[in-house]
């Protein structure tokens, strides 16, 4: 036993000497100009939509609960960032945390509000259900500026300051890989996948099933919310178009490729999925750019076909792994 407790710190202290080097390199690249800056904001939206993605990963792969909302969660946590910072003048980069701060707990609170009631529903309904919600905020910002001028309504929102940085982007991602791998690997943890095998036989056992729903739904939003504050002091423009139901299943898509309950697979496939798309469009003679937009799908269908689980079905990194894993 303690053989084996020495081997798990001695494990955690190389993924953390891994994760400094990684940070380091890159770091280094973004310092000299090796890397410019269109391809920080790259690195930097990759690192946004791995957030993103391990929120929808936490209610749909680990919790069962199939969600098209994911993206109106994003918009909140992007708009309340967005005005928090803008009109309370904190043009600070160390501020940052003020605005992410606000945008979870409000995309946390409106999930816990409307997660009471349709959480009830199951499947395909609560899909619609959700994505109807997705609608619903999609209209609100389309005319936000009737109640606060500053939000832009349809014609956007400008003036944010530009506060997203790659240091903060890469700090979140780490803390977010590691609040989730120790929620999963807990006692609410395992009460969430329960849900997800069987809801019928985890109310059997005790387990309160709204509750946990409920649980899963609400942190999964948070991530959503902080992924994007982040998104909003990065690109410092938000328009209600970036939040719509496409954005949703932009997500999804990453949380299915990479594979379903799998924290491994779902950073990998966001990281693809934001290089394709770009590398594209940097590849791709621009007479033809829009093509790009055919290619990704084809890779997908192929994905599909081929590795129907996703590119890491439910297999984790060793660090990753679940308990029952790692007594194999």
């Amino acid at each position: 036993m303690l053989n084996l407790n020495i081997k798990n710190k001695i494990s955690k202290i190389k993924i953390l000497l891994c994760c400094i080097l990684l940070y380091l390199l890159l770091q280094v690249l973004l310092s000299t100009g090796i890397i410019n800056n269109y391809w920080q904001q790259i690195i930097c939206y990759a690192g946004i939509m791995t957030i993103s993605a391990l929120g929808l990963n936490l209610i749909y792969g680990f919790t069962g609960q199939f969600s098209l909302g994911h993206a109106a969660f994003f918009g909140i946590g992007a708009y309340t960032s967005a005005f928090v910072i803008k009109v309370a003048h904190l043009n600070n980069t160390f501020y940052l945390i003020l605005g992410l701060i606000a945008a979870g707990i409000l995309a946390g609170l409106i999930a816990f509000v409307i997660g009471l009631p349709i959480l009830r529903l199951r499947s395909d309904y609560l899909g619609i259900a959700t994505l109807g919600f997705g609608i619903i905020i999609k209209v609100i910002f389309d005319n936000a500026d009737a109640v606060l001028p500053v939000l832009g309504g349809s014609r956007g929102m400008i003036g944010i300051p530009k506060l997203t940085s790659f240091t903060w982007v890469f700090v979140l991602v780490i803390l977010g890989v590691v609040i989730l791998r120790n929620l999963i690997n807990s006692a609410p943890g395992r009460a969430l996948i329960s849900v997800r095998e069987d809801e019928i036989a985890a109310e059997a056992v005790g387990v309160n099933t709204t509750k946990y729903k409920t649980l899963g739904f609400v942190i999964g939003s948070v991530y959503a919310g902080v992924a994007g504050g982040l998104y909003a002091h990065l690109y410092a423009f938000l328009h209600p178009s970036n939040f719509d139901f496409l954005k949703s299943i932009d997500v999804l898509l990453i949380v299915v490729l990479g594979g379903m309950a799998s924290i491994s697979g779902t950073i990998f496939a966001a990281v693809i999925w934001v290089f394709i798309l770009e590398g594209l469009r940097v590849v791709l003679p621009e007479a033809i750019l829009d093509w790009r937009l055919v290619i990704y799908p084809l890779l997908l269908i192929l994905i599909m076909i081929f590795r129907p689980s996703g590119i890491f079905g439910s297999r984790e990194i060793k660090f990753l792994a679940y308990h029952e894993e790692k007594t194999k």
